[in-house]
């Protein structure tokens, strides 16, 4: 009876056992299937963005009756790598045959650069596509005068989507300004080329065609933008081109994270602008935190243990065998009840974390994209249309105008909000009183009022991200000059004083103040003090403020500023010190920390 018992409970802990770990296998490959999903996704719907921008830029360029260099760098002004990242840069393409290349160049020249000088490529297939007009994002060299037909991918793609009249995605290739870099900096890319009729934006493919409009991607940059925050440390991912030629991934984003091979990575196909791409997803130990836990090596010690135990009680008191037994079987459905209740709250979890992807998608591409047109139409008809409008019309313009930037102002809050806490750290020697006085510049020539006072004291350089600390000083200099009540001249001062191993940065002003139980509450999401009702504001600047200043390390608070007003501060962990210099006083420290 004993040695029956023992085999029992080895053979039900063995089970047991086995079926949690193919419980984990297959939560395991379910979360694979989520992350996959969202990933590729997340990279279609940017690609999405990026085509739509440059859709309607295209149709911009298109709707100029006399293409100049003046109006097409108006057009192509908002285009930058912050709202598209990976990004390098804006071209107007023209075709050209040999006979015409002098006739193009001349009539180039009378409306952009006189100094354009068109180079041909040697035994071009067809007509050279020459760059006319071109707009650098990322400070390279400028590719004015080119010849794409030099580039097989880019005129490839080009040349299809005049056939297609829609945007098209090139194969993979080294962009021709990054041909001059160094091996190691290279990175595959692609080109994104749109076709340009000369049209209303109304009928976009029915007018006379002038020519393309491209945008260069660095596919690293791209890839490591679009789904850095969605992938995190869970997995691995990898982008290819299944297009001849290109059988190397073109980027990746790698977690620090451990990789594992189980589940098998995943071939997941992502649809772009007439093209088709594969994305391999593999995870990481981190795919699962609970993973670590090794619960079917706990159940096998549990049940071990349990039939131990039963096993010392029937060769103790062999008629308790049956109140042994039902006590087994009462712990085996405890636990199986508790594998139920953790596969609930995780399934509870995922759900959680899809509404919040989805949450984001719908901010950053359902509700920017249309409101960029929406803002850009209305500035264009500000700059060349209000003059023929009554002055009714161009009231109401200037408020159609308002709301688009209030609307924008609160979904970029809401952005910098979710971002702030994720957001990967580029840490650098940030000079404050440099970003200071920029930030103090900036305010005085946007300002309205003529007697807007800013003074900068001496602030030392201290290690951060320059991006985000940039963001705290712009929103305490601008509640600042915000919050002055009407009648008094608008006064904020910036210094600092040393506070350990740390610098207190303290941004004074001589506004409305804050009611001193309040205080603690203004830093969180939404929150607004009492007295600025009739001030414009969506109550998430200070929130950023402390989520940027808590991920360096620091504090948030305010004071009373003696005169009237609050003194907002905040502390940062100070640059390393020269070797043996000790501060003594104020003006050495000044010294040291600068």
């Amino acid at each position: 009876m004993l040695a029956l018992v023992i085999a029992l409970g080895l053979l039900g802990t063995t089970l047991a056992a086995l079926a949690l770990r193919r419980a984990d296998q297959d939560r395991a490959v379910r979360a694979l299937q989520q992350h996959s999903m969202i990933v590729a996704q997340t990279v279609a719907a940017e690609v999405r963005r990026y085509s739509t921008s440059l859709t309607d830029l295209a149709a911009a360029v298109g709707a100029q009756a006399q293409l100049e260099s003046a109006e097409f760098t108006a057009i192509v002004a908002a285009v930058d790598q912050q709202r598209l990242p990976g990004a390098s840069g804006v071209a107007f393409v023209v075709p050209a045959s040999r006979a015409r290349i002098p006739e193009v160049q001349r009539f180039w020249r009378d409306r952009g650069d006189g100094r354009l000088t068109l180079q041909p490529v040697p035994n071009a297939e067809g007509d050279h596509l020459f760059i006319v007009l071109h707009r650098s994002l990322d400070r390279g060299e400028s590719l004015l005068g080119r010849d794409l037909a030099g580039s097989p991918a880019a005129a490839a793609a080009m040349r299809l989507a005049r056939q297609s009249h829609r945007v098209t995605t090139s194969n993979t290739y080294r962009l021709m300004k990054d041909q001059s870099l160094p091996a190691t900096q290279q990175q595959l890319s692609f080109v994104l080329a749109a076709p340009v009729y000369a049209t209303s934006p109304a009928a976009p493919d029915t007018g006379q065609f002038r020519g393309w409009l491209t945008m260069g991607l660095r596919g690293g940059d791209f890839l490591r933008q679009a789904i850095g925050v969605v992938a995190g440390e869970a997995v691995a991912v990898t982008l290819f081109d299944p297009a001849p030629g290109t059988p190397v991934p073109v980027a990746s984003w790698m977690p620090r994270a451990r990789l594992h091979d189980d589940p098998a990575p995943r071939d997941v196909p992502v649809t772009v602008p007439e093209r088709t791409w594969r994305l391999v997803v593999q995870p990481t130990d981190r795919l699962l935190p609970g993973a670590a836990m090794h619960l079917d090596a706990a159940a096998w010690i549990i049940g071990v243990v349990l039939t131990v135990l039963i096993a010392g009680l029937t060769g103790t008191v062999l008629t308790s065998r049956n109140r042994a037994l039902r006590r087994v079987d009462e712990a085996t459905t405890a636990l199986l009840h508790d594998i139920e209740r953790r596969e609930a709250v995780e399934q509870q979890l995922r759900q959680r974390e899809t509404e919040l992807v989805g949450f984001a998608g719908i901010v950053a591409h359902d509700l920017r994209s249309p409101l960029a047109r929406i803002t850009g139409y209305a500035d264009f008809l500000r700059e060349e249309a209000a003059a023929g409008l009554e002055p009714l019309h161009r009231d109401f313009l200037e408020r159609l105008y308002g709301g688009a930037q209030r609307m924008q102002t609160l979904i970029d809050d809401l952005l910098d909000y979710a971002t702030a806490e994720n957001r990967t750290l580029n840490t650098t020697t940030v000079d404050l009183k440099a970003l200071a006085d920029d930030i103090a510049q900036e305010r005085l020539s946007e300002a309205r009022q003529s007697d807007i006072l800013i003074v900068v004291d001496p602030l030392p350089a201290v290690p951060g991200d320059a991006t985000l600390l940039r963001q705290v000083l712009d929103n305490l200099i601008g509640n600042a000059v915000k919050y002055t009540a009407e009648g008094l001249q608008p006064y904020v001062r910036i210094s600092s004083r040393p506070e350990g191993d740390a610098v207190r940065i303290d941004v004074a002003d001589r506004g409305i103040g804050i009611p001193e139980d309040q205080r603690d509450t203004v830093f969180t999401a939404f929150a607004r003090a009492t007295g600025s009702e009739g001030y414009p504001g969506t109550g998430l600047g200070l929130a950023i403020v402390a989520r940027i200043v808590e991920r360096h390390g620091g504090r948030v608070g305010i004071d009373d500023n003696p005169g009237g007003g609050s003194r907002f501060w905040f502390t940062l962990p100070l640059a390393p010190r020269p070797a043996g210099a000790v501060p003594t006083g104020p003006a050495d420290w000044v010294m040291v920390a600068q």
